[in-house]
């Protein structure tokens, strides 16, 4: 359970909520009782008054990693924003971990609401709900293709020729869409969950 005033108990870690041993220690607990998957929501704006409550988060793809290092089969799921990320930048960090956790990352995806966090991001305020699906949907296409970038078989790991990938087998994605200009390839291979 959570309850924005139990920061105050005298048990209570007041820090939880930049802890990553405290993240931890929940995701082995969740994996022991055989949860499927733990979730991290995100919000790239400080929420409400932080003198009462500690509204703070870490950014949940960090945390994810640091999480997957100390479990073995839980899933590990975050939010990111497509209107306020770029693909190649979300596409790499969600390709890491599930590099790191080897194959157990999952991501939420939206498209954020709300002028406090567009005035985060040099806007005076949030997109119109049409421009952030539309966006969306073209992040969404960007990031496949980011992953796809590499097929399966690139890596080749061949000491005595002395080839790690196939160069033929990564493939640029040269997208050009309305939103989005993006070259490719990513500079993560293929991860376990392709």
């Amino acid at each position: 359970g959570h309850h924005e005033a139990s920061w105050r108990l005298p048990e209570s870690n007041s820090f939880a909520g930049t802890d990553v041993a405290h993240f931890q220690r929940l995701a082995q607990t969740a994996e022991r009782g055989k949860l499927d998957s733990i979730f991290f929501a995100d919000s790239p704006v400080l929420h409400g008054n932080v003198a009462q409550r500690p509204y703070t988060s870490l950014e949940p793809t960090v945390l994810l990693a640091a999480i997957a290092a100390v479990t073995e089969r839980i899933g590990l799921i975050a939010t990111a924003s497509t209107t306020y990320n770029e693909p190649y930048n979300l596409a790499r960090r969600f390709a890491s971990v599930d590099h790191v956790s080897g194959g157990r990352a999952g991501w939420n995806v939206v498209t954020t609401a709300g002028d406090a966090a567009a005035r985060n991001f040099s806007l005076a305020g949030q997109p119109a709900h049409s421009q952030r699906y539309e966006r969306a949907a073209e992040f969404l296409d960007v990031t496949r293709k980011l992953w796809d970038s590499w097929q399966d078989d690139a890596v080749v790991a061949d000491k005595d020729a002395g080839v790690w990938a196939d160069s033929s087998r990564v493939h640029p994605v040269n997208h050009h869409g309305q939103h989005f200009q993006v070259e490719g390839a990513l500079d993560v291979p293929r991860s376990v969950q392709g």
